[in-house]
């Protein structure tokens, strides 16, 4: 996900569990966290984004615990 303009947007990864719904029509997708969550969440970083350590540093920040949501 794109969090706003090139200068002062980032890019972040955003877990299955956080999207509600998907309107195709309208290309819109609807998630169950807050804007500040998403643009406080881990950046995405494509050259590390398959390691163990980042999925688990992503987990941490949406999930305290497996099932939990901040």
């Amino acid at each position: 996900v794109d969090t706003g303009p090139w200068i002062f947007g980032k890019k972040v990864m955003l877990p299955a569990g956080v999207i509600q719904r998907v309107d195709l029509d309208a290309e819109t997708v609807f998630v169950d966290r807050t804007k500040d969550e998403i643009k406080n969440s881990p950046e995405f970083d494509e050259d590390i984004y398959q390691s163990d350590e980042y999925r688990s540093r992503l987990g941490s920040y949406y999930y305290s615990e497996p099932g939990d949501r901040i």
